[in-house]
């Protein structure tokens, strides 16, 4: 199967496994990431890894399919399924599949190899990135006359600035992880081959914690962007108020008691 789902507890790890395509997407790998990520966003899952097996994390789009693309009859039928149109409710899937899906719950990306061009887009997409040592991404796509439509150009810009997406989404260049870390491409930086190890663990980490205040925090964070100061912060109460009425009194009654003392996480 093209993709698949390992289930932990709260934890589920949803599984790119192409290797033989470096992880590439066609289109029946894009409906099938699309249908795990709706199965893990009805779930009591509480948070998802993404990885990819065989050593890449996506090669993007899978470009075997696009050269099909330069018969135009092709061209407008799939092009026209893809199409955005203005209010569409749920958005019809990107060209890598979930790049347009507004998920509930948090998504960490676990990244070994190359995320590059939609690979890229695919990883931009998730709320965190940890990139193995030797990972990279990159706008290869460049090559090829391929744009980004994947969300690239509106969530690069948004994690470092436009000056810098503007520079590694002309230029194409190869972008390596410890410069994701520098510039906020990447949250974590771990050794080759223990990438979803370490995004696993990070997920049993937020997993464990009163989850209506880490998804109430997380909304506000995402929904806030870009409003004006006063409107952000009424936003952010309301998001805030309901899981602080349902969760906050009863937490705070366990520090009272004595729980989480002098930042001690191990016993909330």
């Amino acid at each position: 199967m093209a993709v698949e789902i390992e289930k932990d507890g709260p934890v589920w790890t949803i599984i790119h496994n192409r290797p033989e395509a470096r992880n590439a997407v066609d289109p029946d790998a894009a409906d099938a990431l699309v249908a795990a990520f709706e199965e893990f966003d009805r779930s009591d899952a509480r948070i998802g890894v993404f990885w990819g097996a065989g050593g890449a994390f996506c090669a993007g789009w899978d470009l075997k399919y696009a050269a099909t693309l330069a018969d135009p009859q092709t061209f407008e039928k799939d092009m026209d399924e893809l199409a955005f149109p203005v209010g569409a409710a749920p958005a019809p899937r990107g060209p890598l599949g979930p790049s347009r899906m507004e998920l509930s719950k948090p998504v960490i990306g676990a990244i070994e190899g190359p995320a590059v061009a939609g690979g890229m887009e695919l990883a931009l997409w998730c709320d965190v990135r940890v990139m193995a040592e030797t990972a990279y991404l990159g706008v290869y796509c460049r090559r090829w006359g391929i744009t980004l439509m994947d969300g690239g150009t509106v969530r690069l810009p948004r994690l470092v600035g436009q000056g810098k997406a503007l520079e590694i989404a002309m230029t194409g260049r190869k972008v390596p992880a410890d410069e994701c870390y520098r510039i906020g491409l990447c949250e974590k930086v771990v050794p080759a081959g223990h990438a979803r190890d370490a995004a696993e663990e990070m997920a049993r980490e937020i997993a464990r914690f009163p989850q209506e205040a880490v998804l109430a925090d997380r909304r506000s964070i995402i929904e806030t962007r870009g409003m004006p100061v006063r409107e952000a912060l009424k936003l952010e109460w309301a998001n805030g108020l309901a899981a602080v009425r349902r969760e906050g009194a009863t937490g705070a009654g366990r520090f009272r008691d004595g729980a989480g003392r002098h930042g001690d996480f191990s016993r909330i």
